[in-house]
C-alpha cells in the first residue's frame, strides 16, 4: 500500500462529493426539469464530455484492455464497432432526438418522449420502459461498483465488498443531493481524467518494454482477422449507443440546437482517443508485463502497468481515472433510472398525476438508493461475472430494447405506438431469451435482438392503424423545429 496513492484518492472523493453538494445548495428551488434534466441549460463541453464519460465505464479501463491484453488484437472490434456507433449517434439521433422531445410535451426522460410522440394516454409504454431499465441499469451498474472494490483491494488491500459501499456512498451522495447537473459536472471533470490517464500509462510503458514478451505471443494474436465472429460482435456493440438511454438523454439536454454539432466534434474526438489508447493499453500492456492470469482473471492490466511504472502520487492521480470511469457511469445509471420511475410511474400511475414536484424529487431519490444497494448485492455476489460481461449483458438490453424504437420513432412518420411498445418488449425479450439460451453459438445477443426488434416494430406497426393526424403533425413540426430566439 502507497500513502500517497490513499491520500490522493480521499482527495478525488471529496472533491467529488463537493459538487453534489454546490448543486444541491444552488437548485434547492428548482423542480424535476432541473433536477432530472439541467433545465436543458448543458454547455457543449459539459454535454460532450458528460456523454462520453457516462458511456466509458470501469470496463473500458480494466475490461476491454485485459480482453485485449489476453484474446489479441481481434478483440479491438468491440473498439471500432463503439466509435462507428456513437459517431452514427450524434450524425442520426442528437438533433432530432432534442427536437422531437421539445416538442413532444417538453419531455424529460426517454419513456415520456416515446409516449408524447405518439399523444398516448396510455402508461403501458412508460410501465414497460421503467422496468427495463431499472433491470437492466442495476446490473450496469454493478459493474462500476465491481471496478471501485477491485481498484481499492488491489491498490490498498482494502476489503473488496467495504470498498464496494464506500464508492456506492459516495456515488449515491452526489447524485442523490446534486441531480442532472451535478451529475454532468462531475463526468465532465471525470472525462478529463480519464483521457489523460489512458494516455499517459501506454505511452510510458512503450519505453520499458521487455522483448522476451513479444516471443510468447501466438500467431493469431496480431491477427485481427482470425474470427469473424469477433468482427461481428465487435460490430454489434455500436448498436446499443442508439438505444442507451443515460448517454442519448444527454442529446436531449443540450442548450440549443447550434450547440449539438460542436459537442458532436468534441465528444466523438474524445471517446475515439480513449477508444484508440484503450488498444495500445492491452497491447502494449501483454508486451510489458507478459501473460499473467491473476491480471487476467481481475481486469488489472491498466492498473498493473500503472503500479510498476509511476510513484505512488502520480499512480494514485492515474488510478483515480478507473474511479472517475466507474463514477462518470454508475451517476448517470442511477440518476435516468430514478428519473423514469419518478416521471414515468411514480407521477402518473402511483400518484395519478397529483404528486408535487417536491415529492417527485424525493421518491427519484428513494429509487437512487433502492437501486444502488441492488448493484451493490450483485457487485458482491461471488458469481457476479466480470466487469466485461455484467456492461456486456446490460448493454444488450438497452441496445435492442429502445435502439431500433427511438430509430423508427425519429424517422418514420408511418411508426405507431402498438409498434414502438412491441419493439422494445421484443428487443428486451429475444437479448435475454439469446444470453441464456443460445449463448453457445458465440454471437453477441445485441446483434441478433437488435434486428429481431426492428422487424416486430415494423410488421406490428403496418398490421394496424395508422397514427392520428395530430401524430403525423407532431412529427411534421419536431422534423422542422428551429430553436426560438
Amino acid at each position: 500500500m502507497r500513502a500517497s496513492e490513499v491520500v490522493v484518492f480521499v482527495i478525488y472523493l471529496l472533491f467529488m462529493l463537493g459538487i453534489g453538494v454546490y448543486f444541491f445548495i444552488k437548485q434547492k428551488s428548482g423542480g424535476e426539469k432541473t433536477y432530472f434534466l439541467g433545465g436543458r441549460k448543458m454547455g457543449v463541453w459539459v454535454t460532450a464530455l458528460s456523454a462520453g464519460a457516462s458511456d466509458m465505464s470501469a470496463w473500458v479501463l480494466m475490461g476491454l484492455p485485459t480482453s485485449i491484453y489476453a484474446l489479441g488484437i481481434g478483440q479491438t472490434w468491440i473498439a471500432i464497432g463503439l466509435i462507428v456507433g456513437y459517431t452514427l449517434s450524434w450524425i442520426f439521433e442528437a438533433s432530432r432526438l432534442r427536437s422531437f422531445s421539445v416538442v413532444a410535451d417538453d419531455s424529460i426522460t426517454i419513456p415520456q418522449f416515446l409516449t408524447n410522440r405518439f399523444k398516448s394516454s396510455s402508461k403501458v409504454l412508460q410501465l414497460i420502459c421503467a422496468v427495463v431499465f431499472i433491470f437492466a441499469y442495476t446490473i450496469y451498474a454493478a459493474s462500476s461498483v465491481k471496478a471501485c472494490g477491485t481498484l481499492f483491494n488491489t491498490v490498498i488491500g482494502m476489503d473488496a465488498t467495504l470498498a464496494m459501499y464506500l464508492a456506492a456512498i459516495i456515488i449515491i451522495s452526489y447524485t442523490f443531493l446534486g441531480g442532472f447537473s451535478a451529475v454532468c459536472w462531475t463526468d465532465f471533470f471525470q472525462g478529463l481524467l480519464i483521457l489523460g490517464a489512458m494516455m499517459t500509462a501506454p505511452i510510458f510503458a512503450v519505453f520499458l518494454l521487455d522483448a522476451s514478451h513479444a516471443g510468447e505471443l501466438s500467431s493469431d494474436y496480431f491477427n485481427m482477422f482470425a474470427s469473424w465472429k469477433d468482427i461481428l460482435n465487435g460490430l454489434a456493440w455500436g448498436l446499443g449507443y442508439f438505444g442507451m438511454p443515460h448517454i442519448i438523454i444527454r442529446f436531449m439536454s443540450i442548450k440549443d440546437q447550434k450547440s449539438i454539432k460542436k459537442s458532436a466534434i468534441i465528444g466523438i474526438s474524445w471517446t475515439g482517443l480513449l477508444l484508440v489508447f484503450a488498444t495500445l493499453v492491452g497491447v502494449i500492456g501483454r508486451l510489458f508485463i507478459g501473460f499473467d492470469e491473476q491480471v487476467n482473471s481481475g481486469s488489472l492490466v491498466f492498473i498493473e502497468m500503472v503500479r510498476r511504472i509511476f510513484p505512488g502520487l502520480i499512480s494514485g492521480l492515474l488510478l483515480s481515472a478507473v474511479l472517475a470511469a466507474s463514477m462518470s457511469t454508475a451517476d448517470s445509471q442511477l440518476l435516468a433510472a430514478a428519473s423514469a420511475f419518478a416521471s414515468d410511474v411514480y407521477k402518473p400511475i402511483i400518484r395519478k398525476g397529483q404528486s408535487s414536484e417536491k415529492e417527485m424529487l424525493w421518491a427519484g431519490r428513494y429509487v437512487v438508493l433502492a437501486i444502488a444497494v441492488l448493484a451493490l448485492m450483485i457487485a458482491a455476489s461471488p458469481n457476479a461475472g466480470s466487469i466485461m460481461a455484467l456492461v456486456s449483458n446490460a448493454w444488450g438490453v438497452f441496445g435492442a430494447a429502445f435502439g431500433p424504437t427511438i430509430l423508427l420513432s425519429l424517422y418514420w412518420k408511418r411508426f405507431n405506438f402498438i409498434g414502438a411498445v412491441a419493439g422494445i418488449l421484443s428487443g428486451a425479450l429475444c437479448d435475454i431469451f439469446w444470453l441464456y439460451g443460445l449463448a453457445f453459438t458465440g454471437i453477441y445477443e445485441l446483434f441478433p435482438a437488435f434486428i429481431f426488434s426492428t422487424v416486430v416494430a415494423v410488421v406490428v406497426t403496418l398490421a394496424n392503424e395508422p397514427p392520428s393526424k395530430e401524430v403525423e403533425e407532431l412529427f411534421d413540426q419536431a422534423v422542422n423545429y428551429t430553436d426560438p430566439e
